[in-house]
């Protein structure tokens, strides 16, 4: 009687051992781009979450590339939420409104968006979990760097100036949530620093990127932030070319570059990243736990790893160690709550011009 019921015991045990090895395997998931990968930065950095959520939760994953037509995106989600998918991941403030849409209309599919939320007082979006990240902290870190930088004695700045810039793909509130984080971060340095605003109206025009960054590393800027996408690829190229340096933003670009273009890679000092990755495979992990809050928009920063700044080869041979130590310090200062990151989130048109203002060369 022991022994059978021994032997019982055991089959249970090994049936729910199968069973939750099973459900991570069954888990189909996809992500829906809307533009193309490639971008070395973004989009990149969602699609790095997925193979990372295919080594480490086992589950199956189709990512589609619907391309840089608007009229394309709502269809081809339309099409997937048909499909046998328990996940459905889609990105940017882009997606929002389509996404309000697919979701009412599907209300048995789970949805995930990042950087972005839908309008959870319309109803009928208990289905949708949003994914918004603290840019502002990080870049926050990347003003810092930037203002001890020009105004340091490193190869290529030049402290009499004290002008950094900032390339924006748009003038709209996620954009604008970096340079409210980076401009604070640089005056915590330098309360006099200035910063050269430029927005291209595009994320996806890397040669009119390069063009206005090339302009504000003229006017005197001897180091830059891009947060344009692909757009901002031209900054890394008007960067080589004029022998000046560079943050990167979303995906660790320096990197992206150390093989192929060294020279390049080694003026990007680092980038902020935004973790779509670490922020994906987070959710992902979530939901199989059954732990996913649905209905409900998520807001991630440093203390969720979500953001950051890359530390590499080049961040720890070009950055030196002292500076290192006082991006270290302070991001400890902002986890801990001790330094507040202004966000351009609820800040109204007035005052973000009154800061854009207060900082022009």
């Amino acid at each position: 009687m022991r022994r059978s019921l021994a032997v019982v015991v055991l089959v249970m045990a090994l049936v729910a051992v199968l069973s939750i090895g099973a459900a991570a395997q069954s888990m189909r998931v996809a992500l829906l781009i809307n533009g193309t990968l490639g971008d070395r930065s973004f989009f990149d950095s969602a699609y790095a979450g997925i193979e990372r959520a295919r080594r480490e939760l086992g589950i199956t994953a189709r990512v589609i590339e619907m391309g840089d037509d608007p009229s394309r995106w709502e269809p081809t989600l339309a099409d997937i939420a048909e499909g046998n998918w328990d996940i459905i991941i889609v990105g940017t403030w882009q997606m929002t409104e389509i996404l309000e849409k697919v979701a009412r209309e599907n209300p048995d599919k789970r949805f995930i968006l990042f950087d972005s939320a839908v309008d959870y007082s319309q109803g009928g979006l208990d289905n949708v979990y949003s994914i918004l990240y603290k840019q502002n902290e990080a870049s926050f870190l990347a003003g810092a760097l930037a203002a001890m930088v020009t105004t340091s004695n490193l190869p290529l700045a030049d402290p009499s100036n004290k002008i950094i810039g900032f390339l924006g793909g748009m003038d709209i509130p996620v954009i604008n949530d970096f340079l409210v984080g980076y401009i604070q971060g640089a005056r915590y340095i330098d309360p006099e620093i200035k910063v050269a605003i430029s927005y291209v109206g595009d994320f996806s025009d890397p040669a009119r990127g390069k063009e206005m960054a090339q302009a504000q590393y003229v006017q005197g800027v001897d180091i830059g932030f891009n947060v344009a996408g692909m757009t901002g690829l031209g900054q890394l190229d008007a960067a080589k070319e004029m022998r000046r340096y560079a943050i990167g933003v979303d995906s660790d670009q320096a990197l992206l570059f150390k093989d192929t273009d060294p020279d390049k890679a080694n003026l990007i000092l680092t980038s902020m990243l935004k973790r779509i990755d670490n922020s994906l495979v987070r959710a992902l992990r979530l939901f199989r736990e059954g732990k996913l809050p649905f209905g409900t928009a998520e807001t991630l920063g440093l203390a969720e790893q979500a953001v950051g700044l890359a530390d590499n080869e080049i961040y720890r041979t070009q950055v030196p160690e002292e500076m290192r130590a006082k991006l270290d310090e302070l991001a400890a200062k902002i986890v801990a709550g001790e330094i507040v990151v202004d966000t351009a989130f609820g800040m109204d048109t007035r005052t973000l011009d009154e800061l854009r203002n207060s900082v022009r060369p």
